[in-house]
């Protein structure tokens, strides 16, 4: 399991991150502020709607290319944590923390340590996964 977590300084996210991705959403699915479009994987890979002018393989190459030359071209720091889930089961039999809230402790750790070190200060914001996920995570998060 791997779960990586990007920062971005929020002022440049307003300035250039954000600006730059709605021009790109909106030149390939007609992304509309009153009706933005969502990058979610999974409806991407398998060109679902509003993803279906990526089922036409040019369209979907230059889009590919233009997101990776947009992923290239912005500032960013990627922080990342590893866990192999079966060992991790194996090694904690009795005491077992949750594999997806045990690399979240990890990597908040790992973000506040950057943070000191830079003496700044940071927020989080976590991904949406569902209902049940979302609470658990939730709690998970006030744990922490």
């Amino acid at each position: 399991m791997r779960k990586p977590w990007v920062v971005l300084e929020l002022g440049y996210v307003d300035s250039v991150v954000f600006p730059t991705l709605e021009a790109l959403k909106r030149a390939y699915f007609g992304s509309h502020p009153d009706d933005p479009v969502i990058l979610h994987r999974k409806e991407l890979v398998n060109k679902k709607t509003p993803f279906t002018a990526l089922q036409d393989t040019g369209v979907e190459q230059k889009f590919n290319d233009d997101l990776l030359a947009m992923i290239r071209n912005i500032e960013y720091t990627v922080f990342t944590v590893v866990i192999d889930k079966l060992e991790h089961q194996q090694k904690y039999q009795v005491w077992r923390f949750d594999p997806y809230h045990y690399c979240l402790l990890i990597i908040l750790e790992r973000f506040v340590l950057w943070l000191r070190r830079r003496s700044a200060v940071g927020d989080v914001m976590a991904e949406s996964r569902g209902g049940k996920e979302d609470r658990r995570l939730k709690n998970s998060f006030e744990r922490v």
